[in-house]
């Protein structure tokens, strides 16, 4: 294979997925503010306009057949061909687009209270997943993977943990952040095993064409169509003009 080696490009994936998403925190909290905060009601809106974004390129990958992610990993762009799945096989991944438009909409609304925060919250996202598969799927965690749950548990809290101006340490938390981000943790707990159990049918499998295909009609394509398009048409078509109008007179948002 041209470029690094598998197992550099791993290692460079990771490095740009977390700074990427540290500049995702970074505009996601100023796209925020920029319309009001928490409370200006506008929270779904931008968490349709990130999608939106995502779904042009998507688009524009199909249009041009290259992805380009492998270059993060300094390995030559990939094939993106289109998918050739059938009706039936988006009626089955609705489940799954609809679990993975939750879990991104309540993380935006998660990091919209308190970004540092609702990241933690985030970080407990093994031990919802653990309890949905428990319950929902009947495929609890190996021994292995429950040992690790105290462990991710006690990180969470002592992240949590701030210190006073007297020196001792109190509980520190956003409720907005703590709700959303249970709820995001939630869905992310479904989302992850209604695509185990969407893939396990070789046929859509081989349809889709490969992971690149599924995220993008999945995780961009059919949360735009299918749940955040009904939800700002219905609970926040009025202020959609309030938003344009920020959105121009504001400038936090500058490269």
């Amino acid at each position: 294979m041209a470029g690094a080696p598998d197992s550099v490009a791993l290692l460079l994936f990771f490095v740009f997925w977390y700074a990427g998403n540290m500049k995702y925190n970074e505009y996601n909290t100023a796209s925020l503010e920029a319309v009001g905060g928490k409370t200006g009601g506008l929270t779904m809106t931008i968490a349709t306009m990130q999608l939106g974004v995502c779904a042009v390129y998507a688009i524009i990958m199909w249009i041009i057949r290259i992805n380009p992610a492998k270059l993060f990993g300094f390995q030559a762009p990939g094939k993106q061909n289109l998918p050739l799945i059938l009706p039936s096989d988006l009626i089955k991944s609705i489940p799954l687009g609809v679990c993975s438009a939750g879990a991104h909409a309540a993380t935006v609304f998660a990091l919209g209270g308190d970004p540092l925060f609702g990241q933690i919250v985030k970080a407990g996202e093994p031990v919802l997943a653990a309890l949905v598969n428990t319950v929902f799927y009947a495929t609890p965690p190996t021994m292995n993977k429950a040992l690790c749950l105290p462990i991710i548990v006690g990180g969470v809290a002592f992240a949590s943990l701030k210190k006073g101006l007297d020196g001792s340490y109190s509980l520190k938390f956003d409720q907005t952040a703590l709700m959303f981000g249970m709820l995001a943790n939630t869905f992310a707990a479904f989302k992850g095993s209604e695509n185990k159990k969407l893939l396990s049918d070789k046929g859509i499998a081989l349809r889709y064409g490969g992971v690149g295909n599924q995220v993008k009609l999945i995780e961009i394509l059919l949360n735009m169509l299918i749940y955040f398009l009904s939800i700002v048409i219905v609970l926040q078509s009025t202020p959609i003009s309030r938003f344009t109008k920020n959105l121009i007179s504001k400038t936090k948002l500058t490269l």
